[in-house]
């Protein structure tokens, strides 16, 4: 049995991508026709074995949201849920904070996806090479140029194993070309170490004479706080992807993701396309031009 987290932030993130976002919350905002994160929902609900979608961020849950979940369940026939985090909780602080909704049921494993990535998400394949050599996280890579791969997650990967040895969040100055995707894998063992970094951030805020939990102490950042930590200890692997993939920052990354996903349209989903019909509109060249 499995499950999926989509992590989608909460309207104090995307303020590059206003002023789209006033209109509608980023994650729903429609890419290549669709919600952002129905491209997601849609991979996870084809993986065999997926149980239950559950969504984690800090958006309240207003109408165009919960419709959106209703819509979700009905067409794909699976349970999806939106769990609110009581405050933004980073990247690795709602999956702790919700851990018991996650592993509700024993799943053998969870995907966890940030929600601005466009990719083909090859979720099967992911799955597949964990069965193979189960381990606490496996991270989806792809490559870039010297020059894009600062603005990522840098990995250094034993070639032969895929062994994450070492991870660093934005470098500024090379490491290696082939970047974090944001679309993980981790089996019921992957929350131990954030429940470390949980407990560390209670004792480094907490003062002597304050009882009681830091505030602060939820906030876990997958990134800096786990992969850098865990880096070359046999825990993180790596499967690389030569698949179309993007991050969804601002407007115009969002056309630029929209154009990958049309690229596949006519395999993935040929109905969303136009056609050509007698009297009708023509359609002529390329889809978008740069």
């Amino acid at each position: 049995m499995l499950k999926a987290v989509i992590l989608i932030g909460g309207p104090q993130k995307g303020t590059r991508f206003r002023p789209l976002s006033f209109e509608v919350p980023k994650p729903l905002f429609p890419v290549a026709g669709v919600p952002m994160i129905q491209h997601h929902i849609e991979a996870c609900a084809q993986v065999p074995g997926m149980q239950e979608i559950l969504l984690i961020g800090f958006y309240q849950p207003d109408e165009p949201l919960t419709q959106f979940l209703e819509a979700a369940q009905q067409e794909f026939n699976l349970p999806v849920r939106y769990l609110q985090e009581f405050a933004p909780l980073g990247t690795g602080g709602g999956l702790y904070h919700f851990r018991d909704q996650i592993l509700a049921g024993s799943p053998e494993a969870f995907f966890v996806l940030n929600a601005d990535v466009c990719s083909d998400f090859p979720l099967s394949a992911m799955l597949e090479a964990h069965r193979r050599q189960c381990h606490p996280f496996l991270l989806l890579g792809t490559t870039a140029n010297r020059t894009q791969s600062l603005n990522y997650g840098c990995i250094v990967e034993n070639p032969q194993t895929h062994e994450v040895l070492h991870y660093v969040e934005k470098p500024s100055t090379f490491i290696s070309d082939i970047i974090n995707c944001g679309i993980y894998l981790f089996s019921p063992e992957a929350l131990k170490p954030l429940r470390d970094v949980f407990q560390r951030n209670q004792q480094d805020g907490q003062l002597e004479d304050s009882p009681g939990l830091w505030p602060g102490a939820g906030t876990i950042r997958l990134e800096q706080d786990v992969f850098s930590a865990l880096a070359g200890q046999g825990q993180i692997y790596v499967h690389l992807t030569d698949g179309i993939w993007s991050q969804i920052k601002s407007a115009g990354s969002a056309l630029y993701a929209s154009r990958l996903y049309l690229s596949r349209y006519q395999d993935t989903h040929p109905e969303r396309l136009a056609k050509h019909t007698p009297g009708g509109p023509r359609i002529r060249g390329p889809l978008f031009c740069f």
